[in-house]
């Protein structure tokens, strides 16, 4: 009864609903780019660099002759790629820890919590950074763009996961002294039972909102790490490292337009999807 009431309301957003559409669609172009894309991402024509839009090339070409629009599309598979799975990756860490100190409570908690306060005190940019070039400089890979690739997850991930264990943490202290949480626990059933059992359906909707909060938000930290040149480098494509190289090339400004275009309009339908989404699941709705 409730999921349909929330439902209801989700649909009449049509901001929301218009929103998702474009969020598939935009993962569909990603996941489908070899059998979307006119071009392969790095095929160069060097007898036409720099070209405007026209109909062999609808977005132009860059300094090397790549299809933009081609780049644009592989770009959406890795910038999406990476703000979901590290999302999902910060969910994970987040969720446990913040369960962990929320049911335990004590000095353990307040333990947990201190650490918290620690990374939450230095500035999200500076622990991002930091954290990437420890990990690109210290790990087995020998190719230079796959440890910058696992290096930016790695650090996404890590600095992620902060403000999700606080949601929990908070969630879950207001769950444990409802009165079902109570009479399961005079029963006698374990913790694990009684947080995927009865507290986790009653946390999902807060998580599952900071969720679609968190997604954009990686999306821009990679694109800006990929930007300044910290993150993905060519010839692999992202929307950072394309906004990089029309930064560039200031002659020609639709190497900028159309990455910076897909980058904006993105976070945007991922924002209103999840203010939709949060109108929808509030029960004070």
């Amino acid at each position: 009864m409730l999921e349909s009431r929330a439902l209801r309301r989700f649909l009449k957003n049509r901001a929301a609903v218009v929103s998702l559409g474009f969020i598939v669609f935009v993962a569909l172009l990603g996941l489908l780019a070899p059998w979307i894309a006119p071009y392969s991402f790095d095929v160069q024509d060097i007898d036409r660099t720099l070209e405007p839009p026209s109909v062999d090339h609808w977005f132009g070409t860059d300094s090397l002759g790549r299809d933009l629009l081609s780049r644009v599309i592989y770009g959406a598979r890795m910038s999406m790629a990476v703000g979901i799975f590290t999302a999902f990756i910060s969910v994970l860490i987040g969720g446990l820890y913040g369960a962990l100190s929320g049911w335990v409570g004590g000095w353990i908690d307040t333990l947990m919590m201190r650490l918290i306060d620690t990374l939450d005190a230095i500035p999200s940019l500076v622990l991002l950074i930091l954290v990437g070039m420890v990990f690109t400089a210290y790990q087995p890979f020998e190719s230079p763009e796959l440890r910058a690739l696992t290096g930016i997850l790695f650090a996404l991930s890590v600095v992620g996961w902060v403000s999700m264990a606080r949601l929990v943490r908070g969630q879950v202290l207001q769950c444990r002294e409802l009165l079902f949480v109570e009479g399961a626990v005079a029963m006698g059933a374990s913790p694990i039972r009684i947080m995927g059992l009865h507290i986790a359906p009653n946390i999902l909707g807060p998580i599952v909102v900071m969720l679609t909060f968190q997604i954009p938000s990686n999306i821009l930290f990679e694109s800006f790490l990929s930007f300044v040149g910290l993150g993905l480098q060519p010839p692999y494509s992202s929307w950072g490292v394309l906004a990089n190289d029309g930064w560039r090339a200031k002659s020609s400004p639709h190497l900028i337009i159309f990455p910076g275009a897909a980058l904006f309009f993105t976070m945007l339908a991922f924002n209103l999807f999840g203010d939709g989404l949060r109108d929808a699941l509030d029960p004070k709705s």
